[in-house]
């Protein structure tokens, strides 16, 4: 095991060779970028030489301990987490709970199963209504309608992309049941505003923290902060075993219902073969030991890199704030933290020139690559048409009129800043704010001399 490299060390030492960046990463350096071009030089979708000449990190990145691990399970023929509570899984539960300053961690299959269980073990079910964004992966959307509840979509701040919190109360309703805050890209949600009205209305918040590993708002970190967090450990996530999920709560008797939910029926606590105690609606979403013995070697290094993507997206965000029409999202610095899961951006094609899909491209070009911020849905339209469809069977039809249907689509809206959020956005992966500042340099540069010659790039 290589000596592990801290956030001083990230700081005080140069990586501008593949040497520091193993020290820091061990055996599966970053791959540097760079080709000696400058912001003043034409931008090469104009034929002028790309900014990158190489690639950034795939990922998940080794850690060391990953195949060690998984061998000393395959061998243990202890592949099934089953009912003694020892083994990976359990132990990674400890782990993940601790390293939050949780009391309990359920461990899951993955971050949608993760969703289901802890929305099942408020018996949330037919007719009721959750509060969350349409600015979401499906899977937030999605676990609301497993227990065939309706999702209550409501607008964005799109200084943050995140669920204007703000507008919670006003879409409160007699069926309103939880208030379901995603942290997408890993950007805290405005916790205050969303606790307030679940205080105020006496519902359950439920934090989707998938993408948003060692976020913090105000010093405490994302899923501790309302009644339960769901986590993601899918192969892209900060924290990676593939797959994967985990609920955190700080409410010990809601854990043991969240196990029961996701155990079929089978508690932790008493006899677990008894299904018959503290009935709930419950699936088979365990965790297997494989995925836990990964996530075990990985969460050893997850703080390291957080605090590595802290250090250079918050430098990013002040490079690109510089330029006209970019608008990096907005993070406060009172122990606030992004898990950076996603570096997200909008482009107004106003200010800057071009549109969001033209930057991309030209970005592309330079080779930086981003994606449209989105899942090519995310609008008012699209979840209303998606909902509406998911309820167009027999069962869904004598549950959800299409007058209530109706009733529901009015009450949602237009949602015009997740409409613009969903134009505008771009997103940069995690990995690529893995590795020294000049990396975050070069980004900046090639947008600057794309935004200088937006005009010509226009034409085509």
């Amino acid at each position: 095991m290589t000596k592990p490299f801290t956030r001083r060390d990230f700081l005080s030492t140069s990586l501008s060779t593949s040497a520091g960046l193993t020290a820091m990463l061990g055996a599966a350096p970053l791959v540097l970028v760079g080709s000696g071009t400058s912001a003043a030089d034409k931008p090469a979708i104009l034929g002028g030489t790309p900014m990158s000449t190489a690639s950034f990190s795939g990922w998940p990145i080794l850690q060391g301990d990953e195949e060690a691990n998984v061998l000393e399970t395959l061998r243990s023929g202890h592949w099934f987490r089953g009912y003694s509570n020892q083994g990976m899984v359990a132990e990674f539960e400890k782990e993940f709970a601790a390293i939050n300053g949780a009391k309990a961690c359920v461990a899951t299959a993955n971050g949608t199963g993760a969703l289901i269980a802890a929305l099942a073990a408020l018996d949330i079910g037919p007719g009721d209504e959750v509060i969350t964004t349409p600015y979401t992966f499906i899977a937030t959307i999605n676990s609301i309608i497993a227990h065939f509840a309706l999702p209550v979509p409501i607008d964005v701040d799109p200084d943050t992309f995140q669920l204007d919190g703000k507008l919670a109360d006003a879409a409160w309703s007699e069926n309103t049941r939880c208030l379901l805050p995603v942290h997408i890209g890993g950007l805290p949600a405005n916790m205050d505003d969303i606790l307030a009205v679940g205080k105020k209305r006496n519902i359950r918040v439920i934090e989707d923290a998938c993408q948003a590993h060692l976020g913090r708002w105000k010093g405490k970190n994302l899923g501790t902060l309302g009644h339960a967090g769901c986590f993601s450990f899918q192969v892209s996530k900060n924290l990676s075993g593939g797959e994967g999920g985990a609920v955190l709560t700080n409410d010990e008797d809601f854990a043991e219902r969240v196990y029961r939910c996701h155990n079929n029926c089978s508690g932790r606590r008493t006899n677990p073969l008894d299904s018959t105690q503290g009935q709930v609606r419950a699936f088979n979403f365990r965790m297997a030991e494989f995925p836990a013995s990964v996530l075990r070697a990985q969460l050893k290094h997850i703080e390291q890199f957080a605090e590595v993507r802290e250090e250079n997206g918050r430098y990013l965000n002040r490079l690109l704030a510089e330029i006209p029409g970019v608008y990096p999202t907005k993070i406060p610095e009172d122990g606030t933290r992004s898990a950076w899961h996603l570096y997200m951006f909008r482009i107004d094609p106003e200010k800057f020139g071009i549109d969001r899909n033209l930057f991309i491209q030209a970005m592309g070009a330079e080779g930086i690559h981003g994606g449209g911020g989105g899942y090519g849905y995310g609008t008012a339209k699209h979840w209303i048409e998606f909902v509406r469809n998911s309820y167009a069977t027999p069962a869904g039809k004598r549950i959800y009129s299409k007058a209530v249907l109706d009733d529901w689509a009015e009450r949602v809206g237009a949602l015009p800043q997740a409409q613009k959020v969903v134009s505008q956005g771009v997103w940069f992966s995690q990995n690529m704010l893995l590795g020294p500042k000049t990396n975050m340099d070069i980004i900046a540069d090639a947008a600057r001399r794309i935004q200088k010659n937006a005009a010509e790039i226009a034409k085509g």
